[in-house]
C-alpha cells in the first residue's frame, strides 16, 4: 500500500487503543470485537508502512509511530466535533433532533413534567433523554444540553445556576415511627459511600446511630430507604417530593450542591437549544422552593 491508499477511519481504531490500553478497552469503546481491532490497526500499518504497536504478551504496546498516529486522530477527531457543533449552529429552525443529560432521580422526580410539557410545545423537536450521573462530552455532541447538580460545573460549559439547594435527612413513614417508639431513638443509618460519614449535627441528635449497610448509587440508596432500611440524607426535591418518604426529626437543613444547565458555548443559539434551556430553567426557578427544603 502507498500513503494514499490509507483510510483515515483506521486511525479511530490505534486512537482508541492507546486510549484504553489494549484492545479489549479499544473493542469496548468501539463497540466491535478485537479481531476487528486488530484488522483495522494492521490496515493502517500496512498503509503507513511502519510497526505502530509492539505486540507483547501482555498486550498492545504503542511505538512512538503509534503514538504520532494516535495524537493525529485526536487532532481529527476535535476538528470534526468542531465542525459538526458548527454546522449545527447554523440551523436557524426550531426542529430537529435535541438530546439532553440528566441524573435518574431528577428525572424522575423534578424534569419529567417539565420535559413533557416542553414536547408538548414544540412538537417538531425529537426529543432524547439520556438519564446519566457520568459527564457526557458535548463538545463531541454527546449530548447538546446537561442539567447537573454540580458545586463546579465543566469549564467548558456555558448556561446558568437555576436553584440553589438543601438536602436533609429522611427515612420512610413506617421506620419513622418504629424509631420515634424507640425510648434510645437508634437511628439506623445507611451511609452512601461517595459521602463523608454522618454529620455531627446528625450524631449529636441521635447518639445511638448506627451504619447498617453502605450504598454506592443513589437510585438503589432510595430504595433502600423506601424499604424501611434506615435513613439517609438526600436531596429536598427527592425527599419531600416521595410520599412515602418523611424527614427525621430534630435535624438541620444541609447544604447541597445547586443545580445547572449546561450547553456548549458554541451550540448556546441553536433556536431549539436556545429554547429548551430558557424553557427547562424557567421550570426549575419555579420549584426554588422545594429545591431549597421550604
Amino acid at each position: 500500500m502507498t500513503e494514499r491508499d490509507m483510510d483515515w477511519g483506521d486511525l479511530r481504531y490505534v486512537l482508541e487503543t492507546v486510549r484504553h490500553g489494549g484492545l479489549s478497552g479499544a473493542a469496548r469503546a468501539l463497540g466491535v470485537n478485537h479481531a476487528t481491532v486488530a484488522r483495522r490497526i494492521a490496515a493502517a500499518e500496512d498503509a503507513l508502512g511502519t510497526p505502530l504497536f509492539d505486540r507483547r504478551p501482555k498486550g498492545y504496546v504503542p511505538t512512538q509511530a503509534g503514538r504520532d498516529a494516535a495524537h493525529t486522530a485526536e487532532t481529527f477527531e476535535a476538528n470534526g466535533a468542531a465542525l459538526t457543533r458548527t454546522i449545527a449552529a447554523r440551523d436557524a429552525t426550531l426542529n430537529g433532533p435535541l438530546t439532553v443529560t440528566a441524573p435518574q432521580l431528577m428525572i424522575q422526580t423534578a424534569l419529567a413534567p417539565i420535559l413533557g410539557a416542553f414536547a408538548q410545545a414544540h412538537p417538531d423537536v425529537s426529543l432524547t433523554v439520556l438519564g446519566a450521573n457520568a459527564p457526557l462530552n458535548l463538545a463531541h455532541r454527546e449530548a447538546d444540553v446537561a442539567i447537573r447538580i454540580s458545586d463546579m460545573p465543566d469549564p467548558d460549559l456555558v448556561g446558568r445556576q437555576v436553584a440553589a439547594q438543601n438536602s436533609a435527612v429522611f427515612a420512610s413513614k413506617p421506620y419513622l415511627k418504629r424509631l420515634m417508639a424507640d425510648p434510645e431513638r437508634r437511628l439506623d443509618w445507611l451511609r452512601f459511600l461517595h459521602w463523608e460519614a454522618p454529620n455531627k449535627a446528625v450524631t449529636a441528635a441521635y447518639p445511638n446511630l448506627r451504619v447498617v449497610m453502605q450504598l454506592d448509587d443513589m437510585v438503589a440508596m432510595v430504595g433502600a430507604v423506601r424499604a424501611g432500611l434506615g435513613a439517609t440524607r438526600m436531596p429536598c426535591f427527592l425527599g419531600d417530593g416521595d410520599p412515602g418518604l418523611a424527614r427525621v426529626p430534630g435535624l438541620p437543613l444541609f447544604p447541597y450542591p445547586p443545580v445547572w444547565v449546561l450547553t456548549h458555548a458554541d451550540l448556546r443559539a441553536v433556536p431549539r437549544i436556545a429554547a429548551f434551556t430558557r424553557f427547562v430553567s424557567d421550570a426549575l426557578r419555579a420549584q426554588k422552593r422545594a429545591f431549597e427544603g421550604g
